[in-house]
């Protein structure tokens, strides 16, 4: 079954779409199954990844995400496809990597509420509005993920920034959370805000379904000359006091124009140029990212084991 990673900031600008797929793009050339979910109205990830013409026509023929939270929302509407017909295989003709292509416009809010509110009036598991809202926001993303996890080995969500409903959703079906962030002082507080509200979002589920996602860590982008700057060093030396050297990625992104310039390919960088010095950076986050993930789970397998172990 495949990890599930949202990739998420509070504050946008922060180099998360990038991020998201250009390490999507790095597992898949080592040989991973991997999936993009695009849940930002934006589009970044999927205009990352595909033509506008060639998303105009997913859309036109609703093959985008909002079909599939559209039939979650209403399901006495026509089931026009599954998860699986709605998602690009072989995206950027690269084996391995995939794409669920995001939408302008992923949900209409006052059907939703409708739809909770007529939840909350005929089913007797959801005495009201709040507890209707809190299942639906629960079962969303997981749904629609659930019929396709056993097809992939990772599944990237690019989730939008701020604290939205699909990001809710995205968080409750991850599994592990990266963190994006630029050397400044306002994308530090979006990660301390995120991480607060994180924990308010765990604490509202634990007598329910216990949320699992654990931070897999802080990836610095866009850092350009900052490396060596004094400035750089006062922001890195509060981010080492709120966090462990293991949460924090050792690689970081620089800025490289090479990164911008692949957009116009819609491709990533890394299958666009493997080269450029934005490519390289990527490829060894990827190395780094593996490592990680294989330590996290590695721990959390143990820490299963134990617990079975005093159970028995």
């Amino acid at each position: 079954m495949a990890y599930v990673i949202a990739t998420t900031n509070m504050k946008g600008g922060v180099g998360k779409t990038t991020l998201c797929v250009n390490l999507a793009a790095s597992l898949a050339k080592v040989g991973k199954r991997v999936l993009v979910v695009d849940l930002d109205t934006q589009i970044s990830a999927t205009l990352s990844l595909m033509s506008p013409q060639d998303f105009v026509k997913c859309r036109k023929d609703r093959r985008t995400l909002r079909q599939l939270i559209s039939q979650r929302v209403d399901p006495s509407s026509p089931q026009l496809h599954e998860t699986a017909g709605v998602i690009r295989p072989y995206i950027c003709e690269q084996k391995g990597l995939s794409l669920l292509p995001g939408d302008l416009d992923l949900y209409d809010d006052y059907m939703v509420s409708s739809f909770l509110h007529e939840q909350a009036n005929k089913d007797e598991d959801n005495k009201d509005f709040q507890t209707a809202w809190a299942n639906f926001e629960r079962t969303l993303i997981k749904g629609i993920l659930k019929p396709i996890q056993n097809d992939y080995d990772f599944i990237i969500l690019d989730c939008a920034p701020g604290y939205n409903l699909l990001t809710r959703s995205s968080f409750v079906a991850s599994d592990f959370y990266l963190l994006p962030a630029k050397p400044e002082p306002l994308s530090i507080a979006g990660i301390q805000l995120l991480q607060r509200r994180i924990e308010r979002l765990r604490q509202s589920y634990e007598d329910t379904e216990p949320m699992n996602i654990a931070l897999l860590g802080i990836v610095f982008t866009m850092s350009g000359n900052l490396f060596s700057s004094r400035y750089y060093n006062q922001v890195m030396k509060r981010v080492q006091q709120d966090y462990s050297e293991q949460q924090i990625f050792k690689t970081q992104i620089p800025n490289d124009i090479q990164v911008s310039r692949a957009v116009d390919s819609f491709k990533p960088v890394v299958l666009a140029n493997p080269g450029a010095t934005g490519a390289k950076a990527f490829t060894k986050l990827t190395g780094e990212f593996l490592k990680k993930l294989e330590l996290l789970t590695g721990t959390k397998e143990q820490k299963s084991r134990m617990s079975l172990a005093q159970m028995d």
